[in-house]
């Protein structure tokens, strides 16, 4: 089943419930599936790659846009982003908790061959593709700086 389809299925189950948020949060995605598909010409649908960078960019946006309610004080608005991405969630695949994702980190930097800060675009290259959907980037790119900037590892 593509995400397209858990999407509709799940749309009738939200709509069946009752449930408002969960439904905006679902017609979001297939909004955004549905135009990446008609950029790409319609026919043939969208790559599961590009499925995850959609939702990917999707959570990123709501995790932004609550960070910036929160500092606003409005944290009526800022429930909603997070009940959104709380949704938007339930489609990523599971998130890299900081070990694993050091532990990922440092095998791509071995075998890129890395050696200091420099090597930086090499590693985050190699680790954005690997790692994504796996972990936001923000992180990837502060842990791998943090690795190469410690020699010792």
């Amino acid at each position: 089943m593509t995400l397209k389809e858990r999407i509709d299925a799940d749309i009738k189950q939200a709509m069946l419930a009752k449930e408002k948020g969960r439904l905006q949060a679902l017609r979001s995605i297939k909004s955004q599936i549905l135009l990446a598909e008609t950029e790409k010409g319609g026919m043939e649908g969208i790559s599961t790659d590009t499925e995850m960078k959609l939702l990917t960019k999707a959570a990123k946006q709501r995790r932004d846009s609550a960070a910036l309610y929160a500092g606003q004080g409005r944290t009526d608005l800022e429930e909603v982003e997070l009940a959104e991405l709380a949704v938007i969630e339930e489609y990523l695949p599971k998130q890299l908790d900081e070990g694993d994702l050091r532990a990922r980190l440092l095998e791509i930097i071995q075998r890129v061959g890395a050696t200091g800060p420099s090597d930086i675009g090499k590693v985050m290259g190699v680790a954005s593709k690997e790692l994504a959907g796996q972990a936001d980037g923000r992180a990837i790119s502060t842990t791998a700086g943090l690795l190469l900037n410690n020699t010792d590892f």
